[in-house]
């Protein structure tokens, strides 16, 4: 009898000390026990509840359903006494028969409540602008929201459950944050590309437990391609504010080409060219190739009130001797054997009310100044073969490298067609001579060039102080032509001297006086610039090149390089 009594004792206390809630009703609905936990949960006092109908505490009990079919009812939810609680029914029996029920309630309230709050972040994860990424303390993926698979183009079923690294070596990303956050514990901020096309910002935070330890890594994800992009425009604004300061451009309307300068000489010329261009008058430039002739020429054209009507060019030293006279003159039907059948309206004609360039006018056969003499004399032009003279309203232009008055001693010139010719005659010096529009052009054709490739490319100081120490032979053109080579033909983005052709080096290194050690380093330099731009990431660079991982990212940061899509 003893033993029985302390069994009891020791059910007793283990009942009182559930923390759930325990009810024992009878059949007939009246609450026959109840623990300490239940009556704290229905505010009821010790044995204020004994023999009551469990539906005075509980007015939605299903008690009555788990009598009537003997069927256990388990978590169900309900709210008893203004809580959300979880309750599960059991029948009672004795001997095998049902007496009453069991019901074990437990106070679920603050586990809604925390869910509640857990869907709340759930819709603003998902409603967040930001691209959201976050791995559990593996790396492996556990969720990502909306704006990040709007952003990367990636389904979310693609990266969740996947480990980082694994999404690196399929090209997801090109680096992870992720796992430089676990590695590091704290919280750190890349560039990042994504699938190899879109830049991004990432920033991992770590979430710690109590113990200090990462639970996971939360990376927000902002896309900063069109920041880039526009950051891009900036700078070429900049550089074109940058160019118009301390020279002069002059452009005219409804021409894309410019004058750039900054010399004193060819201001004295531009100035010049406003001066005589309303004027009709004949005009002879003369310099060596290369140097601006045509450009000066388009000035003079646009300048002019014949800005609208026909700018003919005339190459005299690149069409046959033959052939020349008929396309500058015309010719009637029959004029010739070879003649086209209904003749041909010559160059001179064609241009009538507008201007004539005749470029290397020096090239002229003597037998051809004639009758341009005759045509500038008597304003009238006659056709091969024909016998009808027109009348001609035309501005000569004329354009040479070579020294007419040295060819009209020698007699390859005529002296009347050069005066003719040189009534205004303006001196285009060689680039040489005007060593201050050197770097303006250079400033003006990379970003013309980088603008039309749509690339951006810039010159290292070392390079930009070889080519402004460069005596340009090939004047203007050769500028122009070296600048866009370089543009297309360099693959990295930054050009050093090493890039230029070989006889700029025979000057380059003597100007820019470099020791042995600094030609090696640039040189090194290069290389591992471009097998950074070729390889996906670092360590495959690092492979590529033949040097350890840690080397290479020691050398990056020495020289503090950056490449697209790999930081």
């Amino acid at each position: 009898m003893k033993s029985v009594t302390m069994n009891t004792k020791i059910l007793e206390s283990v009942f009182s000390s559930m923390s759930n809630g325990v009810i024992v009703v009878d059949h007939h609905k009246k609450v026959l026990l109840m623990n300490t936990s239940a009556q704290t949960l229905l505010k009821q006092g010790q044995q204020e509840y004994i023999g009551k109908d469990i539906r005075e505490f509980v007015p939605n009990s299903q008690i009555a359903h788990v009598l009537a079919s003997g069927e256990s009812t388990i978590g169900m939810k309900m709210t008893i006494a203004g809580l959300q609680c979880m309750v599960n029914r059991t029948p009672l029996y004795q001997d095998g028969k049902s007496i009453g029920t069991v019901s074990v309630i437990q106070d679920i309230s603050q586990m809604e409540h925390y869910r509640s709050l857990f869907l709340q972040m759930e819709k603003i994860i998902e409603f967040s602008t930001d691209g959201i990424y976050v791995v559990d303390k593996e790396g492996i993926t556990l969720t990502v929201n909306s704006a990040y698979e709007e952003l990367s183009g990636f389904k979310r079923e693609e990266l969740i459950g996947h480990h980082m690294s694994d999404l690196m070596k399929q090209g997801y990303v090109d680096q992870s944050v992720s796992l430089l956050v676990l590695r590091d514990k704290k919280r750190i901020s890349i560039l990042q590309r994504i699938g190899r096309q879109k830049d991004v910002i990432v920033t991992g935070n770590p979430v710690f437990d109590e113990e200090g330890d990462i639970q996971m890594v939360v990376t927000n994800v902002r896309d900063i391609t069109q920041l880039n992009e526009l950051t891009n425009e900036l700078k070429k604004a900049k550089s074109f504010s940058q160019m118009s300061q301390n020279r002069y451009t002059f452009s005219t309307d409804g021409s894309d080409e410019k004058v750039i300068f900054q010399s004193v000489q060819m201001k004295e010329i531009i100035d010049k060219v406003k001066q005589i261009a309303s004027f009709p008058t004949s005009v002879l430039l003369s310099g060596p190739s290369g140097a601006g002739k045509e450009v000066i020429a388009n000035l003079v054209h646009q300048l002019s009130d014949r800005k609208d009507m026909p700018f003919i060019k005339v190459n005299c030293g690149a069409i046959p001797e033959q052939l020349l006279e008929s396309e500058l003159f015309g010719y009637e039907k029959g004029a010739f054997t070879g003649a086209r059948q209904e003749g041909k309206v010559g160059l001179l004609e064609l241009a009538d009310k507008g201007t004539v360039l005749l470029d290397e006018v020096g090239e002229l056969p003597l037998s051809l100044q004639v009758k341009l003499l005759r045509v500038l004399q008597e304003k009238q032009i006659q056709r091969l073969g024909g016998s009808k003279v027109k009348q001609l309203d035309i501005r000569i232009i004329s354009a040479t490298n070579k020294n007419l008055k040295e060819l009209v001693e020698k007699g390859e010139f005529r002296e009347d067609l050069y005066y003719r010719l040189q009534v205004i005659e303006l001196s285009i010096p060689p680039l040489s001579q005007r060593p201050e529009d050197i770097e303006v052009l250079l400033d003006h054709f990379f970003a013309y060039f980088c603008k039309l490739f749509n690339i951006e490319k810039h010159v290292s100081p070392e390079t930009k102080h070889i080519l402004q120490s460069y005596h340009w032979p090939g004047n203007v053109r050769e500028l122009r032509n070296l600048v866009e080579s370089m543009i297309v033909s360099v693959p990295s983005l930054k050009i050093e001297p090493v890039d230029l052709p070989p006889h700029f080096n025979i000057h380059s290194y003597t100007e820019a006086a470099q020791t042995l050690k600094q030609r090696v380093e640039q040189f090194e330099k290069r290389v591992i610039f471009d097998a950074l731009q070729k390889k996906t990431s670092i360590r495959k660079a690092a492979e590529h090149l033949g040097v350890d991982h840690s080397t290479l990212v020691k050398k990056i940061k020495k020289w503090n390089m950056t490449r697209l899509g790999h930081n």
